[in-house]
């Protein structure tokens, strides 16, 4: 059966790798960082999951995302009026924060994939693929939609009393893009793509 060495991305220890069974994931012995994933498509359902999450990306951003209603008055946000709020009722630097976090970093790591992987399904590699690709792997974990959600759905709760809370479909979209998230982050496999790019030089 044929083995292959491996070292950990986020502590250099070296493994021996066996093929893995379909959809099996191998993690580092020490730190318990993903290794290797057993999806035979990574490349196409990454990419997939990509595309699709810039799309969502694009429309959270473009229509509203609550609109609220209390005495006959309608206030409307969108994700950057938020951050602008955060930014002038508490502090910029908390402002700065949320806006990489749910949508900087977002972009920037679904962006990065889809430079990478694309030119793949024609066996090709485009300039500065391998930069591009550490760039993603950095993102990855500061890309954190479920967090924003999950901060909006509080505020969501603690405002029902005080008026009418009527959501976007940018808040639909947004919903939609931390499982497609959440599914690139699963798809995705290092190694795989380490490879392919080392193959389409």
């Amino acid at each position: 059966m044929k083995q292959t060495l491996i070292a950990c991305h986020n502590c250099d220890l070296l493994h021996r790798l066996q093929p893995l069974p379909k959809k099996n994931i191998a993690r580092c012995r020490r730190c318990g960082s993903l290794l290797a994933a057993g999806y035979p498509q990574t490349v196409d359902l990454t990419l997939a999951s990509a595309i699709t999450g810039l799309l969502l990306l694009l429309i959270a951003n473009l229509f509203p995302f609550l609109l609220l209603e209390s005495q006959g008055a309608f206030l409307e946000t969108t994700l950057i009026t938020g951050a602008i709020i955060i930014s002038k009722q508490i502090t910029p630097l908390l402002a700065i924060l949320v806006l990489c976090t749910s949508i900087l970093f977002p972009f920037l790591f679904l962006g990065s994939l889809t430079y990478v992987l694309l030119p793949m399904k024609w066996e090709h590699r485009w300039p500065g693929a391998s930069r591009v690709f550490r760039l993603s792997l950095f993102l990855r974990p500061w890309s954190m939609t479920e967090v924003f959600l999950l901060g909006v759905l509080v505020s969501v709760v603690k405002l029902s009393s005080l008026a009418t809370i009527i959501p976007g479909k940018s808040l639909i979209a947004f919903l939609v893009l931390v499982f497609v998230m959440a599914a690139a982050n699963l798809f995705l496999e290092p190694r795989t793509i380490w490879d392919n790019m080392d193959q389409y030089r």
